[in-house]
């Protein structure tokens, strides 16, 4: 049976999930605008230097969040269900465990029952990781590595665990007569209990969407390879339930300037209030609302 390699994650313990729970219920209760994306996982993604997750802005059924130039974020993944996950995650279409060109069949992290875990950059051994960053699209590992027209998007491809086969135990044989049926019992121990090991499973298709954007714009964002992070991981297999993901979380990124000009945020005069509206006007004290 071949299984493709994947990564296991720090596992924590009862208590560690525990605590993780009541942490994810207070930042829900805290959080106010959409954050969060998918169904069977959620997926944030968390500016590193501030702690806080980038709001969600949801647009002609597409998610987009509104980067920092410069700043280092994380892929915050958790498992919504009390079952293992395989996430098969990637960033400006490309793997982030293994650098290759992005597509469902290849390695991803494995997440344990309603764990919760930071994806900060790209896996380059057991130990180190290569931290994401935001930056200009000419800067971005991908295109630095030839590839260029799938930057500014964050993937998540969510597989269930193909379930242990049920082997039952062989009833007892009655000793009737004194026969010794020693021989007859080994025989039916052995008898249609093992499963056939399962063909090495095709290639599911790439998935790739075609980039709708210019990829002319050099002043888009996309994800640098960032300096060197201590990160264990170990080694651990897991057997997909289906060939194809249970789920597709998708969440596309760039400036903020950008989205604004692209009508995806809108702009400060019509969409967000400003802390302070009233800069011009002149100095005095609060004056006493009109009466009715």
């Amino acid at each position: 049976m071949t299984l493709n390699p994947t990564v296991c994650l720090p596992r924590p313990s009862r208590r560690a999930l525990l605590v993780l729970g009541l942490l994810s219920t207070a930042l829900a209760a805290c959080s106010g605008p959409s954050l969060a994306v998918g169904r069977i996982v959620d997926v944030d993604v968390i500016d590193r230097d501030t702690g806080r997750a980038f709001e969600v802005h949801h647009h002609r059924g597409r998610h987009y969040v509104a980067g920092r130039p410069g700043a280092r974020y994380a892929i915050r993944i958790s498992n919504r269900t009390g079952e293992r996950l395989l996430a098969v995650t990637a960033v400006d279409g490309v793997n982030i465990v293994s650098g290759q060109t992005a597509a469902w069949e290849q390695s991803g992290y494995v997440f344990a029952p309603w764990q919760s875990h930071d994806l900060s950059g790209w896996r380059k051994s057991d130990r180190q990781i290569a931290a994401f960053e935001f930056t200009s699209l000419p800067d971005s590992y991908a295109a630095r590595t030839g590839r260029p027209l799938d930057v500014g998007v964050i993937g998540v491809a969510v597989f269930r665990e193909r379930p242990p086969p049920v082997v039952l135990a062989p009833a007892p044989f009655p000793h009737e007569h004194g026969a010794d049926q020693s021989g007859e019992r080994a025989q039916n121990e052995s008898s249609g209990l093992a499963d056939a090991a399962p063909s090495a499973r095709a290639p599911g298709p790439a998935g790739k969407a075609a980039d709708e954007r210019q990829d002319t714009a050099r002043n888009r964002l996309g994800t640098g390879h960032g300096g060197r992070e201590y990160s264990a991981v170990s080694r651990t297999a897991f057997e997909r339930a289906s060939r194809t993901p249970a789920e597709i979380v998708s969440i596309q990124y760039d400036s903020y300037a950008n989205l604004v000009a692209a009508g995806i945020i809108p702009s400060d005069r019509y969409g967000w209030p400003r802390p302070f509206p009233g800069t011009h006007d002149r100095a005095g004290y609060v004056p006493d609302p009109p009466r009715y």
